[in-house]
């Protein structure tokens, strides 16, 4: 995997596309400068708690005694719930029902950003090839920070797309989401079974 496809397929995991309804209503309460400003505090947590599962998933898997192709196989079945969650839309919404207040960490930073799957997908990149850990996190950080940029433009992306094209787009999404998560799946069992 090269660090475009890890960044790729970090950003599909991260969807700003899809959370930024529930960002726009997570926030709506707030002032904007303080919107702004829970929002960058948030990504920043997201940032931090990938970065931690990137660089400890090697020793977080040795301390539990798990193996690679089990949190492979578990990744691939997060994501797959997750993508098809995506695709079919609880009417509670994706999250399900959002707690009233200002937002810390929950749900914005985890799970919105940094959820079960992209957990997953960097701890397995962490140490699949731990000799890549610096390409990991170029790719991580090219990602977050292309999920930064638009969710801090949410409200004119929001306003120029509107609700049906953003619909599309998580859903479209959830599919790549569904085909990476199968994926992931058979990858861990075919690892299992050799």
């Amino acid at each position: 995997m090269t660090v475009a496809s890890a960044a790729l397929l970090l950003f599909l995991i991260l969807d700003p596309l899809g959370n930024i309804p529930v960002f726009l209503s997570l926030l709506r309460s707030l002032p904007p400068r303080r919107q702004r400003i829970v929002l960058a505090r948030e990504l920043i947590i997201a940032l931090v708690v990938l970065a931690a599962f990137l660089w400890g998933g090697k020793y977080a898997l040795e301390l539990m005694h798990l193996r690679q192709e089990s949190v492979s196989i578990a990744g691939g079945i997060v994501l797959f719930l997750i993508g098809i969650r995506m695709i079919f839309p609880p009417p509670e919404g994706l999250m399900g029902e959002i707690p009233d207040g200002e937002p810390f960490i929950v749900p914005m930073a985890i799970p919105l950003i940094a959820g079960p799957s992209g957990m997953a997908a960097v701890m397995l990149m962490g140490s699949n090839e731990p000799g890549r850990l610096n390409e990991w996190t170029l790719a991580l950080l090219i990602a977050w920070a292309a999920t930064a940029a638009i969710l801090f433009s949410a409200t004119v992306l929001y306003r120029f797309l509107g609700k049906r094209v953003l619909t599309a787009i998580e859903r479209l999404m959830g599919m790549l989401l569904v085909a990476i998560s199968v994926q992931m799946f058979m990858d861990g069992l075919s690892a299992y079974l050799r």
